[in-house]
């Protein structure tokens, strides 16, 4: 395995080297080489809540804009999960498309995605934070670019951002008519859609709508007639803007969107039967004697090495659907040059229905003859938020600039769950019925869990930056948050009994910043920087007392690099950092069988000590001419926590961060040059992860991970007079049809063997796109 990845490195550095073949593109228009290149492009961004250049914010910042989305194909956050920033990791809760896992420098929570759990990593569309793991898989309505802020950002972006800050920034009207359309069709069933529309300005007012339609079938085919298959999804997004600007001083923006995400899990197959070497006994035995294990079904396939296409068992399975809507008003006032002043006001919803039966037989309830097999996850979920954020931006003469604001959130949060069976064995394991669904509807569940939460965060925060008149190479960035937390909730049904279970909380706490930074040339700037940050507290649900568990705090120190050279032909950015968590939140999970069902109990305890996180994140980019960019970026991150009380045996035992490989790559080639009156785009990128845990409890790991991600295209190809521009484009993800285990689970190894989920298989596909 070593020498395996030791030649995916090697390939993952080589791949920059791809750059060469991709000229041969150009065909019968050979491309004369530029001797003087132009430089790299200035990149804006808004981490300090203004507008500045990339290369002088001492922040570490990664930024994907609208091309590189454009060309990796990325449709959601899922997609993100390839690699393409090595410090932002991306996984699914489980196998489950309709939450997601997202994790910056190893500050990446197993199970957030209960009422009363917490991210660790902010999400932000438009500065509007988005509270909930669910329906973070939704389509994506015209991104202008993400910004990957990494380290805490409590100061300027408050809780839940001790890990960083994922910012995704939409287009804006223009007030001119614009039209783009998006048609495209690959395998797996896929088709996608999009329409974006900029009208004419009608007075001071400004509109823009658009929407989104991404389509795939499944990966691992149901073998039950009439039922969905394993990792498909269908993805519709509609969003709607306006731009008021009846004085040049003066701008409102106010949208609305709406998103409707149907999916279903990834397919659990077993990888391996009885690891610990038990004495097997026969399927039909009545009973299974202690270190015993009773044999498979000869249904039952095991399959370790590669994803199943055609699921062995056939099962119930409809569509999870993520509904999530929201509206926003964003106003902006100027009243002179030195000072804006704005308003963030914003509410959303979101409704979940899951559906998740995954794994046939291959996890518990582990049954003989007779008996009630196959485990249906049924949960609803449902959240609605509030917030209201002021700002104050502005500059005192030359020498500070400023951002001071008042923050408001608050949200109600609940939710249910059971897990009942669908199947049934014949006596001798040959053949299964299928059982009443009536367990399986609203209203006739038997509730595992049914809970409450509500959260209320005020904040007060402030930034400046002074530079010295004396010394203008030198700033010194001062600032803080002031954060009052309250939260509570209920628990109130445990194995289908009310309870009278809850929890109460209040905190009150600062974040400060300091960073201290030097431009060392016009090109060339260092920087110090010292920061906090912290993920609430709360309670887990899946527990059955409801335990509570305190807030984990991090305390940061970075130091970073940002460089532009050779006439900015080449850019270098590095951070080194040090982080160190206190009253870390770890999750031991007992998985129980009650009945023909099966119970995920989930207890969260606070790690006692410092949790040391020490990381490495460097990025560069490299414009070899006017038609070719090449790019790479590297992230190393070593974590370690202290042992941890296991709650279920008292043992003191080994923990470990979920999804964060020690050391992680991205490397890509961009060509793009005239071809036969048009442009020929190309692009590449290979992206390489070391194996990493999949659970906080277990020690076993998943697979190290090497996608490949590629596109070429014709651009600007010209219609009539008057008519659209054309591109037409092929695309592929996971170009080589890398196989690996993204998710293992080793919690069944003593009634059945580990279970896990496989990354999605190549895809591919053509599109055309048309603009005005």
């Amino acid at each position: 395995m070593q020498r395996q990845n030791k030649l995916r490195l090697q390939l993952l550095l080589g791949t920059a080297l791809l750059a060469a073949p991709v000229s041969a593109f150009a065909g019968s228009d050979p491309v004369a080489v530029d001797p003087t290149p132009t430089g790299l492009a200035d990149i804006v961004v808004t981490a300090t809540k203004r507008e500045t250049n990339l290369q002088d914010t001492p922040i570490s910042i990664s930024v994907m804009g609208s091309e590189s989305l454009e060309n990796r194909h990325v449709q959601s956050l899922m997609d993100l999960a390839d690699g393409a920033v090595p410090s932002l990791r991306v996984a699914t809760f489980e196998a489950r498309q309709s939450a997601l896992t997202i994790g910056i420098r190893g500050i990446v929570p197993n199970d957030a995605n209960q009422p009363a759990r917490e991210q660790g990593v902010g999400v932000y569309v438009d500065g509007v934070y988005l509270a909930r793991q669910h329906g973070l898989a939704s389509a994506l309505l015209d991104i202008e670019r993400v910004e990957v802020l990494k380290g805490p950002q409590g100061t300027l972006f408050g809780r839940n951002t001790e890990g960083g800050a994922l910012s995704l920034v939409t287009k804006k009207p223009t007030g001119e008519f614009g039209m783009r359309a998006v048609a495209g069709v690959g395998n797996l069933d896929s088709y996608n859609s999009e329409l974006h529309v900029d009208f004419p300005a009608l007075g001071d007012f400004a509109f823009k709508v658009d929407g989104v339609i991404a389509v795939q079938g499944p990966a691992t085919k149901n073998i039950l007639p009439g039922e969905t298959g394993f990792g498909q999804y269908d993805r519709r997004g509609l969003r709607f803007q306006t731009r008021w600007t009846p004085a040049e001083n003066f701008t409102a923006d106010l949208a609305a969107d709406i998103g409707k995400d149907k999916n279903t899990p990834f397919y659990s197959q077993l990888l391996n039967f009885n690891p610990n070497g038990l004495t097997v006994v026969p399927w039909t035995s009545a009973t299974v004697p202690s270190g015993s294990i009773r044999a498979l079904s000869p249904l039952v396939q095991v399959e370790g090495s590669e994803r199943m296409t055609q699921a062995d068992i056939g099962v119930p399975q409809q569509w999870s659907v993520d509904d999530t809507r929201g509206t926003d008003l964003h106003l902006s006032y100027r009243p002179s040059d030195a000072l804006e002043l704005r308003s963030i006001t914003a509410y959303r919803d979101l409704d979940v229905e899951q559906y998740d039966n995954i794994a046939g037989a291959h996890r518990p309830p582990v049954t003989g003859p007779n008996g009630k097999f196959s485990r249906y996850s049924l949960a609803g979920f449902w959240q609605h938020q509030f917030s209201q954020e002021v700002q104050a931006v502005g500059s005192l003469g030359d020498s500070i600039d400023y951002v001071g604001g008042v923050f408001y959130f608050k949200e109600t949060v609940s939710d249910d769950a059971a897990t009942p069976s669908t199947n049934q064995w014949n006596a001798d394991g040959t053949g299964y019925t299928i059982l009443d669904p009536t367990p399986t509807i609203r209203g006739s569940r038997s509730l595992d869990r049914k809970s409450t939460a509500h959260a209320e965060s005020k904040a007060v925060y402030g930034q400046a930056t002074w530079t010295p008149a004396q010394l203008d190479a030198l700033h010194l960035t001062v600032g803080g948050r002031y954060t009052w937390d309250d939260k509570d909730g209920k628990l109130e049904m445990v194995n289908n009994a009310p309870t009278n279970l809850s929890f109460n909380t209040s905190v009150d706490r600062f974040d400060p910043l300091v960073t201290l930074a030097y431009d060392l040339t016009d090109s060339v700037n260092v920087y110090g920087k010292y920061s906090t940050g912290y993920r609430a507290g709360g309670a887990s649900s899946r527990s059955l007392t409801y335990r509570s568990f305190d807030p984990e705090e991090v305390k940061a120190y970075e130091l970073g690099l940002k460089s532009d050279l050779f006439d900015r032909r080449v850019r270098l950015n590095a951070a080194v950092y040090a982080m160190d968590r206190t009253d870390s939140q770890i999750d031991f999970s007992l998985v129980t069988v009650i009945g023909a069902s099966t119970r995920n109990t989930l207890e969260t305890i606070n790690a006692p000590g410092t949790t040391k996180i020490r990381g490495l994140e460097l990025e560069g980019q490299f414009r070899a001419n006017d038609y070719l960019t090449l790019s790479a970026s590297y992230a190393y991150t070593d974590a370690k926590i202290p042992d941890t009380v296991n709650p279920f045996n008292n043992q003191v035992q080994k923990v470990f961060i979920a999804y964060t490989p020690e050391n992680a790559a991205s490397v890509a080639a961009d060509w793009n040059s005239p071809f036969m009156g048009a442009t020929l785009k190309a692009h590449i990128d290979a992206n390489y992860a070391d194996a990493s845990h999949s659970f906080d409890q277990f020690e076993i790991k998943n697979d190290s991970s090497f996608l490949v991600n590629a596109r070429i295209a014709v651009a600007d190809i010209a219609t009539r007079e008057g008519g659209p521009d054309l591109e037409v484009a092929l695309w592929s993800r996971n170009l080589l049809d890398e196989t690996y285990v993204y998710r293992r689970d080793p919690s069944n190894r003593g009634t059945l063997g580990d279970y896990g989920n496989f990354n999605n298989p190549r895809t591919f596909g053509i599109e055309l796109r048309a603009s005005y």
